[in-house]
């Protein structure tokens, strides 16, 4: 009696526990309901407006879709090996180069390791690796070791920071797999804005500090490069009238040497300034690159700043700590705060006091965010990143600095979107499906089995209520194959009743009374029912260990409802005939 007293209360307890943990889920799809009724524009922002801290805590908590029931994006992303040897080499000649030119044409028409087609290369052309690679004493041996362990650290380490990213930026359950060699899968539910998630997930967050070059040496360097590109644009005898300035009918120069590349050109100075002929033209170590933000004429034309910069950085990003998105001084302006460790610290107050009244870059992957005059020694080891259109694009920068940045680029090779409607088809078709189940399963067991096969189906929902409550407590998603395993655990619960009532039903057969057979039947169906339940456990333990995207999200709700059929069939359905038989509301007849 007193066991009884003491299961109920754990039964209504956990049974409390679940529906509050469901309530949120409820009130999300009330407000949205709700929204949805409403006609006016003018009603529907006044509805949001009065309820919007209850709405975002909902939705919060409320139980989360997969990608293929909420819709979002899923994408193939490639990890550059290809950009991580060259990285790595120290004498970049022109063979050098032909033979990188070589193993990337090779890449492209498969998926073969990149270090095998390089090894390949070498050793067609008969040259050491170490005349590029490491020490020149190494063996090549050694250095085909050092470079497969560093590619393959590559994707490992861009698949952790590309999940830190996609946590930081708040997607339930997304799915981030290794496919092959040097490929990651993505998939994120619930994705909106996906030009957003695509700058998020490409951008490498190479943070550079760059000094920047007088005005004057910019403009000797655009003198030279003009003078190059007119002559190698023209030849004798040439009938074609040839600009004798190619290079300023693309830029802008003004009078206080500052130099402006439109909107048109942006392009193709991007790629002018990239080639290894036009570098050599300028100083040595510097580089030409271009603002990150656009400046918008009195005409209403765009226009970047263009900078010359040290190409060898003062400091780079690997000593950033910590990253804040937020408004400037004027609290209209969206910038990152940064702060160093302390090498940075001691780095940076170094840099600062030895440059006064110069200005340095502040590089984020190759466009210059900002680059202020610094005016003082900065001590502290801070630094701002500034010139941000918006505070969702300095969240993302604060969240691309935290995460680190990527060993090597990614490029997306495959993307796809799924529509909200076709997971709405899904939900649809998923909740038909287990209805059925359910009301077919029900129906038979209070047919078959009576007054016990009530009690089998109250057990049965109450399972349903714990399996999806777990999900929501735990902000799990709920897939297409995650409604498949609950289907099956429709199933597996009741064939552990079922179990147990046959073999009450044998012993009622023998001559026993009901309180016994009871007690009897539980006892003798219970080892069979956790054997077979641990046996599935297990199963779908290795499932979702070694299992990927839909697989993971069938055997987590397998897990999830064979552990509640554990509790329904031997504490839940065992209370209720206890608590029936002791106030006379059982018979023999009760189990069919």
């Amino acid at each position: 009696m007193k066991s009884n007293r003491v299961k109920s209360i754990l039964i209504v307890a956990l049974t409390a526990l679940a529906l509050w943990s469901l309530w949120p889920t409820y009130k999300d799809y009330s407000f949205s309901k709700q929204l949805s009724q409403l006609t006016a524009s003018e009603d529907s922002l006044s509805f949001v407006r009065e309820n919007r801290e209850a709405m975002e805590s909902a939705a919060e908590k409320s139980l989360k879709l997969g990608l293929d029931l909420e819709g979002g994006m899923y994408l193939v992303l490639e990890v550059d090996l290809i950009d991580l040897v060259e990285e790595r080499a120290w004498n970049k000649d022109e063979t050098f180069r032909d033979i990188i030119m070589e193993v990337k044409k090779r890449a492209e028409e498969g998926n073969s390791q990149v270090i095998d087609l390089l090894v390949a290369e070498f050793k067609k052309r008969n040259i050491k690796m170490s005349r590029y690679f490491y020490d020149v004493r190494d063996s090549d041996e050694e250095i085909i070791g050092k470079l497969r362990k560093e590619a393959q650290d590559a994707v490992v380490r861009a698949k952790e920071i590309i999940r830190n990213r996609v946590d930081q930026y708040g997607v339930a359950e997304p799915v981030i797999q290794t496919q092959g060699l040097r490929r990651i899968i993505v998939a994120l539910p619930g994705v909106s804005d996906e030009d957003r998630v695509r700058k998020l997930l490409k951008g490498t967050a190479k943070l550079e500090f760059k000094l920047v070059r007088d005005n004057e040496s910019m403009l000797e360097a655009f003198d030279r490069i003009n003078r190059f590109l007119a002559e190698s644009e023209s030849s004798p005898g040439d009938s074609v009238e040839v600009s004798s300035n190619p290079l300023y009918e693309n830029i802008a120069v003004m009078q206080n040497g500052r130099a402006y590349a439109p909107e048109y050109s942006r392009e193709y100075l991007t790629g002018l300034f990239q080639r290894e002929d036009i570098q050599k033209l300028l100083p040595k170590d510097s580089e030409i690159r271009l603002s990150a933000r656009p400046i918008t004429g009195s005409d209403g034309d765009t226009f970047y700043d263009m900078f010359l910069l040290k190409k060898t950085p003062e400091l780079t990003g690997g000593v950033i700590t910590e990253a804040k998105a937020t408004f400037g001084a004027s609290a209209l302006q969206p910038e990152v705060t940064m702060r160093m460790n302390s090498d940075g610290t001691a780095k940076w107050a170094r840099i600062t006091g030895a440059n006064i009244g110069r200005r340095i870059a502040i590089v984020l992957d190759g466009a210059v965010y900002s680059a202020p005059v610094v005016e003082s020694k900065i001590p502290g080891g801070s630094s701002v990143i500034n010139g941000i259109e918006s505070i969702e694009e300095a969240q993302d920068l604060e969240i691309v600095l935290k995460a680190g940045a990527l060993p090597a680029p990614v490029r997306i090779i495959e993307e796809r979107t799924v529509g909200p409607s076709l997971g709405a088809d899904y939900i649809r078709s998923g909740l038909f499906s287990t209805g059925w189940g359910l009301c077919i399963v029900a129906v038979f067991m209070i047919v078959y089995y009576r007054k016990a096969g009530v009690a089998a189906d109250i057990a049965l929902v109450l399972n349903i209520l714990f399996v999806l409550s777990v999900l929501a407590g735990f902000s799990a998603a709920l897939t297409l194959p995650g409604i498949a395993g609950i289907v099956l655990t429709i199933g597996m619960t009741v064939d552990a009743n079922v179990l147990i009532f046959e073999r009450v039903r044998e012993e009622i057969a023998a001559g026993k009374n009901l309180r016994l057979a009871v007690d009897t039947g539980y006892s003798k169906a219970f080892s069979a029912i956790v054997d077979s339940q641990i046996t599935t456990l297990g199963a779908g333990f290795l499932l979702y260990i070694y299992g990927i995207g839909p697989i993971q999200g069938f055997a987590l709700t397998l897990m999830i409802g064979t552990a509640a059929s554990l509790f329904t069939a031997l504490v839940i359905t065992k209370v209720i005939f206890d608590l029936l038989i002791e106030r006379n509301l059982m018979t023999i007849k009760s189990f069919g």
